[in-house]
């Protein structure tokens, strides 16, 4: 999803008796570095040629983020506790998307680091427009590859349809919000970082200084909004035909609902600014159909799961909501700018203990504020994107790139996560044809007979009666079919396939 990432040389012990700043910029360099430009490490004397490498915790954690991403989604509906909270709170699925938009700011923070053109004089300076058009036009792509994939056109497993009612496409969706926070965080990464020097904590700040302010200015718009713009009265259709959510009127009419708000400040399912602006600006039709509150207990007999609806469900219950929304984006995109600060540690650090102690120390931060604000009002929530779970998410998020990155890349611990790193290097084509159910549908269209009779169905009922029990066998399937990917994506690498936008 986004170019590949340079990587560390040398294992970034410090020089004996050369003490260097904590941070410092190398400009002429073209990858990063534990040295100075000007110092021979062990590893590679002077004059020796350097190749540059991978950061391999980059591409580990990016491929055990999409590895997270096909858990949950095909094994959320056996495992409950392994899907998305149904409305406030968090489980482990509920930091899997976070972790996505995060590993993308860091990785931008490289790339737009080698965005340069030679001028007349043969010195580098930033082309800016260049680098604009390149943000643009993929955040666009990836936008449009989002609507085909998520918004309604393809049907998923156990359907071999396809196409979609043009006043229902859903124009929203985890490509669309990958693509907006990419674009946001991009833009701001060329155009607001100051083309200063940094050789210490003060002129690091200065340096960034204006994409905080904008990440602190899109969590004051969202704050504003969601706490004090009016929700007032609103109505739905409901389609009565759906086999879980019956209405008791005649026939498959459209049955009309009316859900009463007239608030502000609301957090709870129907009366939310977050499905608010989305009615208005998108319009109910264009909203996800199967929302994640249709599994609380208010809406549903097999709470935490899907279900029937109980006695005197209430109305909103039927009602669409999008979980991508546009409000809750932005939030989402100040993600992408919480992994650009961790990305200017890796580029401005030249040793691995500093970086781990910036690291730690701004994780520690975020995590802490999270649960400080969770306590003083602002719930976990996933649906609304609420500050408190960005913080939160955002600092665990940290900490597994912290984890990750002393296991792989300072100790040089490799092999054990050999298949996520291969994973991470063709993270998209991965997420589009497992985690968007491509590859499945495209191979139960070939059937013997009856279309229950193919390969995908076959191998999770067979699984399941090895184990004896539906949930065990439909994770085993799920196991088995991210070792699958993991091993497609080997051999894409060991072919140099990589797919990009």
């Amino acid at each position: 999803m986004d170019a590949a990432v340079v990587a560390i040389a040398g294992d970034g012990d410090a020089d004996a008796g050369h003490r260097r700043p904590l941070l410092a910029s190398a400009d002429d360099d073209d990858e990063i570095r534990p040295y100075p430009a000007s110092s021979p490490s062990p590893q590679h004397p002077a004059g020796a040629e350097r190749k540059p490498r991978r950061v391999a915790s980059l591409d580990v954690f990016r491929g055990l983020t999409v590895a997270m991403m096909i858990l949950v989604d095909d094994a959320g509906g056996a495992w409950p506790g392994m899907n998305h909270s149904p409305w406030l709170g968090v489980t482990v699925a509920d930091f899997v998307m976070p972790a996505f938009l995060f590993i993308i700011g860091v990785s931008a923070a490289l790339v737009f680091k080698h965005l340069t053109i030679v001028d007349d004089a043969q010195q580098k300076t930033p082309n800016k427009t260049v680098a604009t058009k390149k943000a643009a036009i993929r955040a666009i792509k990836l936008f449009i590859l989002g609507v085909i994939l998520q918004g309604g056109y393809i049907h998923g497993r156990h359907n071999l349809t396809y196409g979609i009612d043009l006043d229902h496409i859903r124009w929203l969706g985890v490509l669309q919000r990958i693509a907006i926070g990419y674009f946001l965080a991009a833009i701001s990464e060329i155009w607001l970082v100051n083309n200063i020097s940094v050789d210490s904590a003060i002129s690091f700040v200065k340096k960034y200084f204006m994409e905080w302010i904008v990440a602190v200015m899109i969590s004051a718009l969202y704050v504003g909004l969601l706490l004090g713009l009016y929700v007032s009265n609103w109505e739905f259709k409901v389609q009565t035909s759906n086999s879980i959510l019956t209405i008791p009127t005649p026939g498959n009419e459209i049955g009309m609902k009316m859900i009463q708000c007239g608030v502000r400040g609301s957090l709870g399912p129907p009366c939310n600014a977050v499905g608010f602006v989305d009615r208005v600006l998108l319009g109910e039709n264009h909203l996800y159909k199967n929302p994640v509150y249709k599994r609380t207990k208010e809406c549903s007999v097999n709470s935490p799961d899907y279900g029937p609806l109980p006695p005197n469900a209430p109305d909103w219950c039927l009602a669409p909501f999008d979980p991508e929304g546009l409000l809750s984006t932005l939030m989402a995109a100040v993600t992408c700018f919480v992994g650009l600060h961790f990305g200017h540690v890796l580029v401005h650090c030249k040793d691995h203990s500093p970086r781990m102690l910036l690291w730690l120390l701004a994780s520690t931060v975020l995590t802490v504020s999270g649960f400080l604000l969770q306590l003083l009002g602002m719930p976990f929530s996933k649906p609304l994107y609420t500050v408190s779970y960005m913080l939160l998410t955002g600092g665990v998020s940290g900490f597994l790139l912290l984890l990750l990155y002393y296991i792989v890349d300072v100790i040089n611990i490799k092999k054990p996560f050999i298949l996520f790193q291969w994973m991470g290097m063709n993270a998209l084509i991965v997420y589009v044809l497992a985690a968007c159910e491509i590859f499945p549908t495209l191979v139960q269209g070939f059937y013997w007979r009856s279309p229950e009779n193919n390969l995908v169905d076959l191998t999770e009922s067979l699984l399941q009666t090895i184990f004896h029990s539906k949930r065990w066998g439909t994770l085993a399937f799920v196991v088995l079919e991210i070792i699958f990917w993991c091993l497609a994506a080997c051999f894409l690498h060991m072919k140099g396939i990589y797919l990009k936008l």
